[in-house]
């Protein structure tokens, strides 16, 4: 891992930061040439800045607001408001859970899926059960199964003497990232170590002659199956929307009828992975004139023979599109893949990983406060200060490979448009939730200086009087955001006038 390890935010860098920040110094003797002002080159003057206190009250943002902005280099502390005090860093933990995976699993590190044969394949028959193994792959997708489903049939494979079995267990099998959150909500699906399309079912809807035809699919770019492990009943109500229960194995879904309009599709969460993802393996082998029975949940290990492998992208590519799309399994699930390897397979579920992770901060980036509840950031109960945040960041490196993975974000002016041609540049993790807001990543000013920042916000109080009804967009939380954005990219602008030069 490239950074300065040695580096560490104290009380002396803040103050001498802050000191440095607003023009202050310390004379140690007397004057030995007189104090009659001496005009500066012109190359040392300054744009007009405004303090970053200043820019927060101009901006109306209500709750807390921690940030630092350090040399990435040396570590030393330039600016800090609140540096210590741990917020949600919403999906701003994503970064942390990037490194987390880089160091244990390494950038090469792949996940397999197998379809293993527990007996020989005689005359084109498996003489014995067919299993499908998962790896805990956060990619794979039914593309991916339709081309397994394919080197089944061309390893010469047309019939099943025995069962059709499915095996997560090379991870924890977790309900849902965050029980906190409505049931309904995408991106807050059910883990294990066999995971499809990432845990959503595409529920589509459309009204012809009064009437809704409703279809719920594992769709991709080539394909759409049809899945009976998830139904959709429509109900005459207003409210609530969505209601989900599970009924003999299947995700029963109902929705209110005043919420559809005419026509409309979304991604719901699926909470039985295993199931999933063994019932569109059995569409596409189906296609391919291989039937299969109902499939059954193995839990132990399987040994046989793999008959077919199916190889991820390396780790590499994997958290570099997480950091883009922030997608919220895919953390969990290298999360989660990081902690079995690093303790041992001592992991019972999400809490116990992401406790993990957080000791591994704290001996490993010097973020010694930080307390993750999960490895997406989903949880609103994580806390992580943005002195441990940037702690971490100037341990990484502005030269790492994380830096290389977080998302370019463009500079904007006041008005948020986009500078095009700003020599400034600008790699880093956001991170938002209903009036949670974050920022965090890298800074090359305009003569190459690297500044490592992180900027949390939240107004606690606003979050926790949110109603049940309006938990997915609840009132003024757009505002809130919009208003912790503008301090965010203000913020920025300072920094790269002051310290890039």
């Amino acid at each position: 891992m490239k950074g300065n390890k040695g580096k560490q935010i104290t009380r002396r860098y803040v103050l001498g930061g802050l000191m440095a920040g607003t023009g202050q110094a310390v004379l140690a003797g007397a004057p030995l040439s007189s104090l009659h002002p001496v005009a500066r080159p012109e190359s040392y003057r300054k744009p007009l800045v405004h303090p970053g206190d200043g820019l927060i009250k101009a901006a109306g943002l209500s709750g807390k607001v921690g940030f630092v902005v350090a040399d990435a280099r040396t570590g030393l502390i330039l600016e800090a408001r609140n540096p210590t005090l741990g917020l949600p860093p919403a999906s701003v933990a994503k970064a942390l859970t990037a490194q987390y995976a880089l160091e244990i699993l390494g950038a090469d590190h792949t996940f397999k899926t197998r379809l293993i044969a527990t007996g020989p394949v005689v005359s084109g028959r498996v003489e014995g059960d067919l299993v499908l193994m998962g790896g805990g792959d956060p990619t794979l997708d039914t593309n991916d199964l339709a081309e397994m489903a394919a080197q089944l049939k061309a390893a010469g494979v047309r019939e099943i003497s025995g069962r059709f079995r499915v095996h997560g267990g090379a991870l924890p099998s977790i309900g849902a990232i965050d029980k906190s959150q409505p049931e309904y909500l995408g991106y807050n699906p059910a883990i294990s170590g066999l995971n499809l399309n990432y845990n959503r079912v595409y529920f589509e809807w459309k009204k012809t002659s009064g009437t809704y035809r409703v279809t719920m699919d594992a769709r991709s770019d080539k394909y759409r199956p049809r899945v009976s492990i998830a139904k959709m009943e429509i109900v005459k109500r207003a409210a609530p929307i969505y209601t989900y229960a599970d009924q003999n194995g299947v995700d029963s879904w109902t929705v209110a009828h005043k919420a559809l309009g005419n026509g409309g599709a979304r991604w719901l969460p699926v909470r039985k992975p295993e199931y999933y993802a063994s019932e569109v393996f059995q569409i596409l082998a189906r296609s391919h004139g291989i039937v299969l029975k109902p499939a059954i949940i193995t839990p132990g290990p399987v040994n046989g023979t793999v008959l077919v492998e199916l190889q991820s992208q390396p780790l590499r590519k994997i958290l570099k599109n997480m950091l883009k799309y922030s997608t919220n399994l895919t953390a969990e699930v290298v999360g989660l893949s990081a902690s079995v390897v690093g303790e041992g397979r001592k992991v019972a579920g999400l809490r116990t990983s992401a406790r993990a992770m957080s000791l591994w901060a704290a001996s490993s980036l010097n973020a010694r406060k930080t307390q993750l509840v999960d490895h997406s950031g989903l949880g609103g109960r994580s806390r992580v200060s943005a002195s441990d945040m940037v702690n971490a960041l100037v341990r990484i490196g502005p030269d790492s490979d994380l830096a290389t993975m977080l998302k370019p974000i463009p500079m904007r002016d006041s008005k948020g448009n986009v500078l095009h041609k700003s020599p400034i540049k600008i790699h880093a993790k956001t991170g938002t939730l209903n009036f949670v807001s974050g920022l965090a990543g890298y800074i090359r000013a305009a003569d190459g200086s690297d500044l490592a920042f992180a900027i949390f916000s939240a107004d606690m109080e606003r979050r926790r009087a949110i109603p049940d009804a309006e938990r997915e967009r609840p009132r003024g939380a757009r505002g809130w955001n919009n208003r912790a954005h503008r301090v965010q990219r203000n913020l920025i602008a300072r920094w790269a006038k002051l310290y890039g030069t």
